[in-house]
């Protein structure tokens, strides 16, 4: 870190609103590594005062660039030093628990009311001690008196650590915790607080420290996230004009439902093509619950999340809840078509809200009912469902479903009971593009995997931060883009230009074309827009032999895109802006609001610890582990017991091929693999 430069207001007054108005700017250059007394001693040079003067204040201040928890050697954002001012008591604890800790002595409480406390070390002849007094009319504290100098014998100070309590080990490790993904365990708590400051705490100690830091940096307990949330989506709807949040609760106002659509992803949806996948994770956190999600494909064939809600479970009542404030934000287009997994709630929901759009299910859920179902013939499935699933025109359809049935048999009752325009793209009633599975919901469920054990305002908040940065980075990508349509599809344009090039047209006449291809002949109506392969009609994409006439032809092959795809629309999807929410210490909350008091849902709490991975569906296969160390499926390196060759090309050649046979005393030993040393 280099030099600093603070621009300091100086000269002015203080008015009846506590403003400070009037006064000039002047600047102060802070050099590398100086020391809280240093700074003062160069303000009060700035101000002509006495350095020593006390400070008393007549408010909080604005916390909202300040970030707690920051660690140097000696403490919280420095050393102790007389005439040192802290944002609260606690602060103040801890800055002496850092620094008893790092040199490693031990103090006690002496004296202790609401407006001062002493604190000195715990050997009696040790003059070692500081005083500190909280400031008038303010939350802050500033150390009045400090003896630095320690008395006491070098033997005594190297005894326990009393000062390595729970909530000081949190303050030292909250840092570490600012990703929701990252895998923190209680070990290695443990591990740092050694390596820092040569303390040795329990494993209690270092679990309890852990969740201290969860709540502090996860804005409170699980029940106080529930209270800040009212407060929290009102300062979202003031940030974010034009979203829609609904907050549902039961009797004792106790949470039941919540709905939340950024104003940015209603706007944009008006330029994607309408086909919602919806689904639904569970939460992981104490009162658990179930998290709705609502997406779309953006011009990019990238993820655009449309709305969340949050329910107990999936059910009838919460789907419908959920569907029908999805109705109410992006209306109905004739040509919607909602894709979900086979769940009976969501069927009975789309039902009872979207009863003139078409439902379509995901393919590869039904493939995973299929593998169930019919488990003796799970390679024969595989290889033919898929292809049946997403051929184009009626003559692929009818062979590819011919062969499936022929190698399974039974197989054509079951699908037909299901509906083939249900999993079929060639008999929906309406368009499904490229959209044939619900791998997007899945794929924004994997991105929030770690996000869904946070208490839920904390998630909420998590949820806006993904989205404010995916709206940033996609429009900063849609602005840089220079081409008609957009990347991706660019790129498939290229690779089916490359294709067509292979193709001969035959003209019928200006509109009519016969396109030879290697296995069969093609029809195209460029007056239509049709093709007889129907990639042209369903996709609205131009497929290879569209263009194939359009090399041959005058016709322009930008003209024959649909709008889904242009870089007019990308840009126009991410016009919006998820702005976001300030620190909590700068809300303003109605009254109303900021007095009621939401209370968690009722759950029934199961003993042992809460499950964090999910069940498998029916019919999913989960990947196997890989082992790093012999590569070999099945484990993981911290249980591999596979020798491992030291030189596997001189095997022939080994030294020690003449040595006795040794046993590995360990399950990481590497042995040869011909001669066991």
């Amino acid at each position: 870190m280099g030099d600093l430069a603070i621009w300091l207001r100086v000269g002015g007054k203080i008015n009846e609103s506590l403003n400070y108005i009037g006064g000039d700017y002047e600047m102060l250059l802070l050099k590398k590594n100086v020391t809280y007394g240093g700074l003062r001693k160069m303000i009060a040079k700035l101000l002509n005062v006495d350095e020593k003067v006390d400070v008393e204040g007549s408010g909080s201040g604005d916390q909202t660039c300040v970030e707690e928890g920051i660690y140097g050697e000696g403490g919280i954002l420095g050393d102790i030093e007389e005439h040192r001012i802290f944002r609260s008591k606690k602060e103040l604890m801890t800055c002496l628990s850092i620094t008893a800790m790092t040199e490693k002595f031990q103090y006690k409480v002496f004296k202790s009311k609401p407006s001062f406390v002493v604190v000195r070390c715990v050997h009696t002849s040790c003059s070692w001690r500081v005083r500190a007094k909280k400031l008038v009319e303010s939350e802050y504290w500033m150390v009045t008196k400090y003896e630095k100098k320690h008395t006491c014998p070098t033997d005594f100070k190297h005894v326990r650590r009393r000062q390595a309590t729970s909530w000081v080990v949190g303050e030292c490790v909250k840092r570490k915790l600012i990703n929701p993904g990252r895998v923190y365990r209680p070990r290695d708590v443990m591990d740092d607080m050694k390596c820092k400051f040569g303390v040795d705490i329990s494993y209690s100690v270092a679990w309890r420290g852990r969740e201290c830091a969860y709540d502090n940096l996860r804005l409170g307990t699980p029940e106080q996230s529930y209270k800040l949330l009212p407060g929290y989506l009102h300062m979202l709807m003031a940030t974010n004009p034009g979203s829609v949040v609904n907050l549902e609760v039961s009797d004792g106002n106790k949470f039941q439902y919540l709905f939340i659509a950024f104003a940015a992803s209603i706007h944009g949806f008006s330029y994607c093509r309408p086909v919602i996948s919806i689904d639904a994770t569970h939460l992981k956190g104490k009162y658990r619950g179930v998290l709705f999600t609502a997406v779309c494909h953006d011009a990019n064939q990238q993820i655009f999340p449309l709305a969340f809600g949050v329910g107990d479970s999936e059910n009838d009542a919460s789907w419908s809840w959920f569907l029908g404030r999805v109705k109410s934000v992006f209306g109905v287009n004739p040509a919607l078509v909602i894709v979900s997994d086979r769940h009976r709630s969501i069927n009975n929901a789309v039902q009872e809200v979207f009863p003139q759009a078409f439902h379509g299910i995901c393919m590869y859920h039904l493939l995973n009912n299929l593998k169930t179902k019919f488990r003796n013939k799970t390679k024969e499935l595989e290889q033919h469902y898929i292809r049946t699933a997403k051929t184009y025109n009626l003559q692929d359809f009818h062979v590819l479903f011919y062969t499936l049935c022929s190698a399974v048999p039974r197989v054509k009752e079951y699908l037909e009971a299901v509906g083939l325009d249900k999993w079929t793209r060639f008999h929906a009633p309406s368009r499904r593009y490229n959209i044939m599975t619900t791998n997007i919901s899945e794929s924004l469920n994997a991105v929030l995997v770690k996000v869904r054990e946070l208490p839920i305002t904390a998630f909420v908040n998590e949820i806006r931060l993904l989205c404010q940065k995916w709206f940033h980075e996609r429009r900063t990508k849609a602005a840089g883009c220079t081409t008609m349509m957009s990347k991706d599809i660019e790129t498939k344009l290229e690779e089916r230009k490359d294709r067509a090039q292979a193709m001969g047209v035959i003209c019928a006449d200006q509109y009519t074309f016969d396109v030879v291809d290697a296995e069969r002949n093609y029809c195209v109506d460029m007056a239509l827009w049709t093709c007889t392969c129907r990639k042209f009609q369903l996709d609205q994409l131009p497929c290879d032999h569209v263009l194939a006439v359009v090399r041959k032809t005058p016709y322009q092959a930008y003209d024959l895109f649909s709008l889904y795809y242009t870089r007019e629309f990308w840009h126009e999807i991410y016009r919006g802006v998820i702005s976001p929410i300030p620190h909590i210490s700068s809300w303003t909350i109605p009254q109303q609001i900021s007095e009621f008091e939401l209370q968690p849902p009722d759950v029934r709490t199961v003993a042992g610890r809460r499950r964090k991975r999910r069940l498998p569906s029916i019919g999913e296969e989960l990947p196997t582990p890989k082992c790093s160390r012999c590569k070999e499926r099945g484990h993981n390196r911290a249980t591999c017991q596979n020798p491992i060759a030291l030189h596997p090309s001189d095997e022939a050649e080994c030294p020690g091929s003449n040595l006795p046979t040794r046993q590995p005393t360990h399950p990481s030993d590497q042995l040869c693999s011909s001669c066991n040393f």
